[in-house]
């Protein structure tokens, strides 16, 4: 085998493997860490300082998440459905940014916007489906 082969084949095989890498983009990075946030405040194996640091954790991270996906012009055109989704629920894609400007809680806005109030929380019964 001659170099000019050795090096097609390396550069064929090299191209097959960079496609089956999954490359996130910065919604989908986003949605990854609200997910994260979101697990945290709920945990019920966390004590209330535990569950404080990784809501400040958590809250830098998603600020800087937003701002990159809110700055990231390679969504313009892009019509997927988790592009479609994210800015049709600012409230809820955008958690941090949303919750400052209602000035609540991160986890308060985010109960809010699901319709958990502690109305209907005080109203709901215990009971079987």
């Amino acid at each position: 085998m001659n170099r000019r082969t050795a090096l097609l084949l390396a550069a064929f095989a090299s191209n097959i493997l960079a496609s089956g890498a999954a490359l996130a983009g910065t919604v989908e990075n986003l949605e990854r860490e609200r997910a994260i946030a979101i697990e945290a405040l709920l945990s019920p194996n966390m004590d209330p300082a535990e569950r404080q640091s990784s809501a400040e954790i958590a809250r830098t991270r998603l600020v800087d998440l937003e701002r990159m996906v809110l700055r990231d012009d390679g969504l313009r055109g892009r019509n997927t459905p988790a592009v479609r989704a994210a800015f049709e629920n600012y409230d809820l894609s955008f958690l941090v940014h949303a919750s400052i400007e209602k000035n609540r809680s991160l986890i308060d806005h985010w109960l809010e916007q699901l319709g958990v109030t502690t109305n209907s929380l005080m109203s709901a019964r215990i009971g079987r489906r």
